[in-house]
């Protein structure tokens, strides 16, 4: 009893140190459950946003906005020689009918300038659907149809909020309209315009502050610009003095230049001085009425069908210009509207008379949202409500047909020969190591290659779905022989012994029963393998398949683009609709990689077997 009462607290204390050891342990399984629950979280939440940013910037690319103008087929322009042949009937002048018709819904346009800033609101291959229409139906000649005429990029980013946002607000009071010349005094017994006029005085006060910075920032680049072209003059005057002609020459052309830099510099200085002093000229005068220009927000009208571009704006009343004659003198409460275009005249491609001519297209239920087909069916384009991705997505498909038929039986039978057939010594063993190490092998070096082989030495055709197959299956070669010899290592041996074991020969063991089985391995791998050079861009480009093709290709040896540096050639063009097209493009290429990883699943669920 003594020596067990003695023993008693060594126990206790041992139970206490195991039972915090068993403690300290759980804790740590918590916090490594917390530490990979965080990791996944963070995963997911960069996955999402790169989703969301990729859809929010690409799905506009799949709309595009079109005017259904009815017109006259006149034959005499479409078809003169009254012969009804599609080809002869494809020369036509339908350009001509579709301005006329556009021209006709807008009798007061009459300039030959705004005429010409009119039809810029049309694409330039507006009359491609007509022409269409027409040559697959010649009885429509002399007949008035209607036809959907695509707008340009820019007429479409202003319907699509990307030239500016605008502010729409119904009148809460009757707006009377007093017209004189070409200028118009719109005024009601109500602060009717009190937002609005908010809104420009607000947005003087935000400018102001912006451009104040950067004014600050521009003197203080020119004064270092004097402090080095004081400093190059020094260095130019000390070498000639010291006589060496050569540094006094490099000395006074740096000296040029850097005088250069300062005078184009001084320039945009001059010009944001101005705006900056008439932003503070107006914050200074910040009660009553202002007068609207380029470098403010501008206002428009819509009131008795006739249109206003409002100059001078107060709370009560405000003078405009007439962009379309009213047809009345007053326009009811409720029944005329006001259109803040936040952006600055200056600052966006559609001007405020583009504007109204389509805020008025709008408003007669001509200028209407659709699917984007031609996206679909179109091949590249310098204008961006043509481009399409066929052209891309077609040079894509007969590249990977070429990489699948040479990569899937080379791959397959080397795999199948180094895992079953090859003797196992060191040549095969460098032969392995060398092919684990290509797998590794940066992409462009395979461009090298195939640049140096195919094109220089063999003659190939550049920018060919040959050729860029060629370099391809290359790249992707040692990763499906990889995968196929893992897909055959994984098939039991016991297979293999039992076929040998009813008599059959070693290669009928391995081609009727091992290669079997390991076919889901091998689809899969070959599948993946297709998917990472689908999403290739540096080995095309090296072989010329950055090049503008415009054309469908149409065999193996046509000039043609890939998916990825389409992406690559939009991603670098400045209109602001062809970072939607590059951003739809991306779409396009994720939605075919992920249907080959589909498929990949697919096939191994199919071909898959349990033993």
């Amino acid at each position: 009893m003594t020596d067990v009462a003695a023993a008693s607290p060594q126990l206790a204390a041992r139970s206490a140190e195991q039972a915090k050891l068993v403690a300290k342990r759980y804790a740590t399984e918590r916090r490594f459950r917390a530490y990979g629950m965080t990791a996944i979280i963070i995963t997911a939440l960069f996955v999402f946003f790169l989703v969301f940013d990729i859809l929010s910037k690409g799905l506009p690319a799949f709309t595009e906005h079109r005017i259904d103008l009815k017109l006259m087929a006149d034959a005499a322009a479409i078809d003169p020689s009254n012969s009804r042949d599609p080809q002869k009937i494809l020369a036509g002048d339908f350009d001509k009918l579709i301005r006329e018709a556009l021209r006709s819904r807008f009798p007061d346009v009459e300039s030959r300038g705004d005429r010409k800033l009119l039809t810029g609101l049309l694409s330039s291959g507006a009359a491609d659907d007509f022409r269409s229409m027409v040559a697959g139906d010649p009885s429509l000649i002399g007949t008035e149809i209607t036809v959907p005429v695509v707008l340009s990029d820019d007429a479409d980013q202003y319907f699509k909020g990307g030239q500016t946002d605008v502010t729409r607000d119904n009148g809460t009071a009757e707006l009377t309209i007093a017209a004189d010349a070409g200028t118009a005094t719109l005024s009601a017994a109500e602060p009717v315009f009190r937002a609005s006029l908010a809104a420009v005085k607000a947005f003087v006060f935000t400018r102001h502050a912006i451009e104040s910075k950067e004014l600050t920032r521009l003197d203080a680049a020119l004064a270092r610009l004097d402090g080095d072209i004081a400093e190059a003059a020094k260095r130019a005057a000390a070498a000639e003095q010291s006589g060496d002609a050569s540094g006094a020459a490099l000395a006074k052309a740096h000296s040029d230049k850097l005088a250069a830099d300062k005078t184009s510099l001084s320039t945009v200085r001059d010009t944001l001085k101005a705006k900056v002093d008439d932003y503070a000229a107006r914050i200074a005068a910040s009660k009553g009425a202002e007068t609207l220009g380029g470098n403010l927000p501008s206002l428009l009208v819509s009131a008795a069908g006739g249109m206003f571009r409002i100059t001078e704006l107060g709370e009560t009343s405000a003078k405009a210009e007439i962009a379309i004659k009213p047809t009345a003198a007053a326009a009811p409460a409720g029944q005329w509207t006001t259109m803040l275009l936040e952006t600055p005249e200056n600052d966006r491609r559609v001007s405020d008379k583009e504007a109204v001519w389509l805020e008025s297209l709008e408003a007669q239920g001509l200028a209407k949202s659709g699917f984007a087909w031609r996206f679909l069916t179109s091949g590249d384009s310098r204008e961006p409500e043509l481009a399409g991705i066929r052209g891309a997505l077609t040079g894509s498909i007969l590249t990977l047909i070429v990489t699948l038929g040479i990569c899937l039986p080379i791959g397959v039978g080397a795999a199948v020969y180094l895992e079953e057939f090859a003797p196992k010594n060191r040549v095969t063993d460098l032969i392995e190591v060398n092919i684990n190490n290509l797998a590794a092998v940066p992409s462009i070096v395979f461009g090298l290659l195939g640049l140096a082989m195919f094109l220089n030495f063999f003659g190939l055709p550049r920018s060919a779905p040959l050729v860029g197959g060629l370099v391809l299956a290359l790249l992707v070669l040692p990763t499906i022989i990889i995968a196929s010899r893992a897909a055959l290592k994984a098939v039991p041996p016991s297979i293999k012994e039992a076929a040998l074991g009813v008599g059959a020969s070693h290669q009928q063991a391995i081609f009727h029963h091992v290669l079997p089985l390991a076919v889901p391995g091998i689809m899969t791998g070959t599948i993946i393998g297709m998917a990472h050079a689908l999403g290739e861009t540096a080995p095309l480009l090296m072989i010329g398949m950055v090049a503008f093709i415009v054309d469908i290709p149409g065999s193996f040896v046509s000039a043609a683009t890939a998916l990825p540096v389409q992406v690559y050639l939009w991603s670098d063009l400045p209109e602001i609709a062809f970072q939607a097209k590059t951003a739809a493009a991306i779409i396009i290429l994720l939605f075919v990689l992920f249907g080959m990883n589909a498929l990949a699943i697919i096939v191994r669920k199919k071909f898959e077997r349990r033993w």
